[in-house]
C-alpha cells in the first residue's frame, strides 16, 4: 500500500508540469513480467514522461518488460470499451463521435429517422510504450497506439512518435492541442470547440524548473478551403473564372508558453501561424480552368487553456480560441472547407474565415471512485456570403452548441462504468437549425 501511494505521489509531482493529472485517472503500479529492476517507480515515471497527456489512455502501462542492465523499458496495455446509445431529434449517424456539424439539417433527414439506437466497441485502444537508455541523458522514447474506428473495426494508428531531448517527431496530436485541458466524456469527439488535430509533426518542448515551459513545432499543413467558380465580366467579355487547390509548401507553426502554479493549476497560452497557398484568377479554356497565379494567405490563431482546482473535490477545465484561416483545428468543422472561401462577388480570389470557440468544464469528485463532468461548448464561424463556390450556400455552417453531463464509476482499478447525456445544436447561414439528443452508457476494462 505504501509503495502504491508513493508511486502515485511521484506521478502527481511530474504531471503537475508536463501533463495535468485528471484526479480520477490514476495509474496502477507496473507489473514487471520479464527482467529485473531495483526500483519499479523509475519504470513508471519513464513511461509517464513518454506518454501523451490524454485521459483516454492510462498514464503508464500495466505490464512491462525490463531489458538487461535496464537498457530499455517496454510497456504495453490498452482497454476494451463498449458503448450503447440512443439518439432522438435529428440523429447523427455516428455511434462514437457526437459531431455537431454532422447533425442532419431540415430537408436532408430521411423521413422517419427521428431516433436511433447504437452499440459499438470501436473506441477500444491498444498501445505500446518503449524507453531506451532510460537512465541516460540521451534516452529515446517510442510511443504507438491503435484505435478501431475504421470501417469494420479496422485498426487505425492514433499516435506514433519518437522522443529525444524534448524533440518529438512522428504522428500524433498537434502542439496546438492542449490535451490536459480536455474534459472526460464517453463521447470520443468531446467539446465541439476543442482544437484537436492529429498530424505529422516535428515539435520541441522545454521546461524551466517546476513552473514554466515552452514549445514550438513545424507540422504538416492541412489547408481545407472552398474553391470559387463563377462568371465575371473582364474587359467587356463575360468569362468563367475560379480558383483551384494546390499542394501546400509551408508547414504550420504552433507554439505555446505554460505556467504552473498552486495545487496542480496551470495556464497555457498557445499561438498558431499558417501560410496557405491556392491558385487564383484561373480562366476557363475549353471547359477547363487554366492559367492564373499561385497566391498565399496568412492565417493563424491564439488560444488560452488550462485547469484549475476550485476546491478539494471540484476541478475546472477551460479553453478559448480565436483566429482566421484555422478552422481545420476545430474538431467540429475540420475538413469542411472553411479555412478559406471565395471573396464576395469575385470567385477568382479566396479570403480567410474568422472563427472563435470555447468551452468550460467542471469535474466533481464525489468519492475516490465516482466523479461527474458537466461541460458547455460553443463554436462560431464568420463565413461571409459569397457567389459561386463548390459547396451549396444553404449548407454552410454558422455555429454549433454542445452540452454534456455524465457520471463515471471506477468499480475496480480495471473496470469502470459511466452514463452520459449530450445535447447538440447546429445553425446554418440560411437560418435553418437542428438538434440531437444522446443518452449513452459505457463499460470499460483496462489492462
Amino acid at each position: 500500500m505504501k509503495k502504491t501511494l508513493l508511486c502515485l505521489l511521484l506521478m502527481g509531482s511530474f504531471c503537475s508540469f508536463a501533463q495535468f493529472s485528471h484526479p480520477t485517472h490514476k495509474s496502477q503500479p507496473v507489473n514487471i513480467l520479464m527482467g529485473e529492476v531495483e526500483d519499479s517507480l523509475k519504470v513508471m515515471q519513464a513511461f509517464i514522461e513518454n506518454s501523451p497527456a490524454d485521459y483516454r489512455v492510462p498514464n503508464a502501462p500495466r505490464f512491462a518488460i525490463v531489458g538487461k542492465n535496464e537498457m530499455f523499458y517496454l510497456g504495453f496495455g490498452g482497454y476494451v470499451k463498449g458503448t450503447m446509445s440512443f439518439d432522438w431529434g435529428s440523429p447523427i449517424n455516428n455511434f462514437n463521435e457526437f459531431i455537431v456539424s454532422a447533425i442532419p439539417m431540415p430537408g436532408s433527414q430521411k423521413p422517419g429517422n427521428k431516433a436511433q439506437f447504437g452499440l459499438s466497441a470501436q473506441q477500444s485502444d491498444l498501445y505500446l510504450n518503449l524507453v531506451a537508455l532510460p537512465n541516460n541523458k540521451n534516452k529515446v522514447g517510442f510511443y504507438l497506439n491503435f484505435i478501431f474506428l475504421g470501417n469494420g473495426y479496422t485498426p487505425q494508428v492514433r499516435q506514433a512518435y519518437v522522443t529525444w531531448r524534448g524533440i518529438e517527431m512522428g504522428y500524433g496530436f498537434s502542439l496546438f492541442t492542449d490535451l490536459a485541458a480536455d474534459p472526460n466524456t464517453i463521447d470520443y469527439e468531446g467539446p465541439n470547440s476543442f482544437t484537436v488535430d492529429l498530424n505529422a509533426k516535428l515539435d520541441y518542448r522545454h521546461t524551466f524548473g517546476k513552473h514554466f515551459g515552452i514549445g514550438i513545432g513545424a507540422e504538416l499543413p492541412m489547408a481545407s478551403y472552398t474553391n470559387g467558380l463563377g462568371r465575371q465580366v473582364i474587359q467587356g467579355v463575360s468569362r468563367t473564372i475560379g480558383t483551384a487547390t494546390v499542394e501546400q509548401r509551408i508547414p504550420d507553426i504552433p507554439m505555446y508558453v505554460q505556467w504552473n502554479f498552486g495545487n496542480n493549476n496551470r495556464i497555457r497560452l498557445s499561438g498558431l501561424l499558417r501560410n496557405m497557398q491556392y491558385r487564383a484568377n484561373m480562366n476557363e479554356v475549353n471547359s477547363v480552368l487554366e492559367g492564373g497565379k499561385t497566391k498565399n494567405l496568412v492565417g493563424g490563431g491564439i488560444q488560452l487553456s488550462g485547469n484549475f482546482n476550485i476546491c478539494n473535490k471540484l476541478v475546472g477545465y477551460f479553453q478559448a480560441t480565436t483566429g482566421k484561416g484555422m478552422t481545420s483545428y476545430f474538431e467540429d468543422v475540420t475538413g469542411l472547407g472553411l479555412d478559406m472561401v471565395p471573396v464576395n462577388d469575385d470567385p477568382g480570389k479566396l479570403q480567410t474565415v474568422k472563427a472563435w470557440g470555447g468551452y468550460l468544464g467542471l469535474q466533481y469528485n464525489w468519492s475516490s471512485k465516482v466523479y461527474s463532468d458537466i461541460i458547455y461548448s460553443h463554436l462560431r464561424v464568420y463565413n461571409p456570403y459569397y457567389n459561386g463556390g463548390t459547396t451549396a450556400w444553404s449548407a454552410q455552417y454558422k455555429y454549433g452548441q454542445y452540452a454534456v453531463a455524465n457520471v463515471f464509476y471506477n468499480i475496480t482499478p480495471v473496470f469502470s462504468w459511466a452514463i452520459e447525456y449530450i445535447w447538440g445544436r447546429r445553425v446554418d447561414m440560411n437560418g435553418s437549425q437542428a438538434h440531437d439528443n444522446r443518452l449513452q452508457t459505457m463499460l470499460q476494462v483496462t489492462f
